[in-house]
């Protein structure tokens, strides 16, 4: 069958949130952090944290068990696999996508690898994914994202231990999609890389939170106009800009360089965390999204890297 890449979209997501969490609330005086900050500027008051024993790679089984136990797709119609990750199984290799499909069985068919980037990640792999199934004429792709990175967080760093949890989330590429996928707008600066990594001598991630918020509230709103002027569609069109949930300060600082109202640009993670590449497709999966027809996504962070996509509905999901 030859496809399109305009027929190829979004069919389903699920996502995998671990029921284990920290409450920020109870830790703030160890760390030193308000009630205020912890409400108004960070925005989170449960980090979810993934079992001690539980891999990148069963986090994201659990995701993709989800859609199958939805009904939304068979295992052995799976074309491809693709995982975003920076925090794998074991050292990397072999890659985490692998294990995935060792565990369910899935076709030898199947194309199946990762991709490393961190929460820029969902919107570089649905560019990929779609692009790949378009070259290939495949028809039933999975974009898994499973970053836990309680794996490197340092619990005494209040910028990160505060902010970061465990999820992982599957989202179905189809040809019968709900949301269609646009063109995109990509993008990243890498005089920036050390702003947000893992330091060697500690293994454990560093954030310059000054510095992501001046690059997020500058260049996030112009990576957003890209996208909608290459999809030939106007800021009042948009039902709901779903940025990465970065933290609420963060993103309440995007909408108010757009220009558009708070109810528009929604802070959804306070019950779990920044769930990297997982943060965007965590939101597709919420209720209040049913009436929505429009809708533009924006994922930004490690790199420093940044992209941004329109979808549209077009059919009932």
């Amino acid at each position: 069958m030859n496809l399109t890449a305009s027929s190829l979209g979004i069919a389903a997501v699920a996502g995998y949130i671990p029921e284990s969490f920290l409450d920020n609330l109870e830790r703030a005086p160890a760390l030193d952090a308000s009630e205020d900050l912890l409400r108004d500027k960070i925005g989170v008051l449960k980090v979810t944290r993934k079992p001690a024993d539980e891999e990148t790679s069963g986090m994201a089984v659990k995701a993709i068990r989800k859609l199958v136990d939805q009904g939304a797709v068979r295992l052995e119609d799976v074309d491809c696999l693709v995982v975003v990750t920076q925090n794998p199984d074991g050292y990397g290799l072999p890659h985490t996508s692998a294990r995935v499909h060792g565990a369910l069985g899935l076709s030898t068919r199947c194309a199946v690898f990762d991709i490393s980037l961190g929460c820029s990640g969902y919107v570089y792999g649905l560019s990929i994914i779609t692009a790949l199934m378009q070259a290939q004429g495949l028809r039933c792709g999975l974009l898994v994202t499973a970053d836990p990175y309680s794996k490197i967080i340092d619990p005494h760093d209040r910028n990160t231990s505060l902010l970061f949890g465990d999820a992982a989330a599957a989202t179905l590429i189809t040809d019968q999609p709900v949301w269609r996928i646009g063109r995109f707008d990509l993008g990243s600066d890498g005089s920036f890389a050390d702003d947000l990594m893992v330091r060697p001598h500690s293994q454990h991630f560093h954030m310059n939170g000054r510095a992501v918020l001046n690059f997020s509230s500058r260049k996030v709103p112009e990576s957003i106009l890209n996208a909608l002027a290459v999809n030939g569609v106007a800021l009042a069109e948009v039902d709901r800009f779903l940025l990465h949930q970065g933290s609420r300060h963060v993103v309440h600082q995007i909408g108010k360089k757009l220009g558009v109202p708070d109810e528009k640009v929604p802070f959804w993670a306070g019950e779990y965390g920044n769930t990297v590449s997982s943060s965007i497709p965590l939101l597709l999966t919420h209720d209040s999204l049913r009436d929505d027809r429009c809708l533009v996504l924006s994922g930004f962070g490690v790199g420093i890297s940044w992209g941004s996509t329109v979808l549209w509905r077009v059919r009932a999901g």
